[in-house]
């Protein structure tokens, strides 16, 4: 006869079961919610795991044999200080390298795409390839006033005026406080990070089996060492690729050398496609000053590419991952479809914990009969 405590604990877990599926929306709007209200938790989370690895370069290099008491708080402060300035410093430069560019390069392109549709209307309409009717069509088009006809339609589409700009107004604010919050908990997390780990370690040693402490802590130490791994890696080869790619461009006479160098660089952190994507951006931005040296920076580009990827990646990153090319390609593709472009970063690192993991445990199972 089970006693009456195992009776309880049935009583309750069956309980509990039929309240998650009589309100399962209710339970899934609470959920969403909740992730909603810990965001900026999560997010500060992820900043301090990232800070976290200049943090420890300068608390390698700073006064780190010191015996004096009060050195502890101070190193500490000092360098968290740096990691943020340094991280904060790398940001703006990218802004006000990228940013006024950009904007530069989108007012060209707005006074440049009519007259060249118009011009390949016109050549379509010349050709002798359309029929009469249609190249009648093209020769009356009025490329300028199509495209501000289709402008305004856009934008009327969004409400008024002062409903988009308060709209806009809430979400930076919303943004911006969120974002505030995040640093706040990530500078937390990193000034007392040996506390915390103390913290979950005394939780563990309370609750959970050694067993599956040794397990838990094997995992997290994986997941750890191939995001680091990856984020290290990953920004260097970004960082060497995007300055080739300017280098190489102001020394063939390319246009827009340094904000192209810097899209290419960024979107380098994007695995297998991320330079393709980069190029792309600048492909368009050549395009408005001259179609023969957008092909030619094109071209340029996969050569690049080639020797980049051949040469200089295998040397930063090596087989540091060791997740096969295939898993690569296939943790792209899963992320960047669930998550967009997040999980295209995320799904490289976490594929390769998984990898890792899954091939410690086949090669400590045995054959089955």
């Amino acid at each position: 006869m089970p006693s009456w405590k195992t009776c309880l604990r049935i009583g309750i877990s069956a309980f509990l079961l039929f309240l998650c599926i009589r309100y399962w929306d209710v339970m899934v709007d609470f959920l969403l919610l909740a992730l909603h209200a810990a965001t900026p938790i999560l997010v500060g989370c992820a900043i301090a795991f990232i800070l976290n690895i200049p943090m420890r370069f300068f608390e390698r290099h700073f006064f780190p044999d010191s015996k004096k008491p009060w050195m502890g708080p101070v190193r500490r402060g000092v360098c968290l200080l740096l990691a943020f300035l340094c991280v904060g410093v790398i940001l703006t430069a990218l802004v006000l390298l990228v940013i006024p560019e950009l904007l530069d390069c989108a007012e060209l392109i707005a006074a440049t795409v009519p007259g060249t549709l118009q011009s390949i209307s016109g050549a379509l309409a010349n050709s002798g390839l359309t029929s009469p009717e249609l190249a009648q069509w093209l020769n009356g088009l009025n490329w300028q006033d199509l495209i501000e006809r289709v402008g305004g339609v856009l934008l009327s589409g969004f409400g008024s005026v002062a409903g988009m700009a308060a709209e806009v107004i809430t979400s930076v604010v919303s943004l911006t406080f969120n974002f505030l919050m995040a640093l706040i908990f990530a500078a937390y997390v990193l000034a007392g990070k040996e506390q915390l780990g103390r913290q979950a370690k005394t939780l563990g040693r309370k609750y959970l089996k050694k067993s599956w402490r040794e397990k838990i802590a094997h995992v997290l130490a994986v997941v750890e060492d191939c995001f680091h791994d990856y984020i290290v890696g990953k920004g260097a080869d970004a960082v060497v690729l995007g300055v080739m790619c300017a280098v190489g461009m102001l020394v063939f006479g390319f246009p827009f050398a340094a904000v192209v160098g810097t899209v290419v660089g960024f979107t380098a952190l994007i695995p297998v496609i991320g330079g393709y994507i980069g190029g792309f951006i600048g492909f368009l931005l050549i395009l408005t000053v001259s179609p023969l040296r957008a092909a030619l920076f094109l071209l340029y580009l996969v050569i690049l590419q080639q020797v980049e990827g051949n040469l200089i990646y295998p040397r930063i990153i090596g087989k540091t991952l060791g997740l096969p090319g295939i898993w690569v390609l296939a943790a792209v593709i899963v992320g960047g479809g669930t998550m967009g472009i997040l999980g295209m970063l995320l799904g490289v690192p976490l594929a390769a914990a998984v990898y890792r993991l899954l091939k410690e445990d086949v090669g400590s199972r045995p054959n089955r009969n």
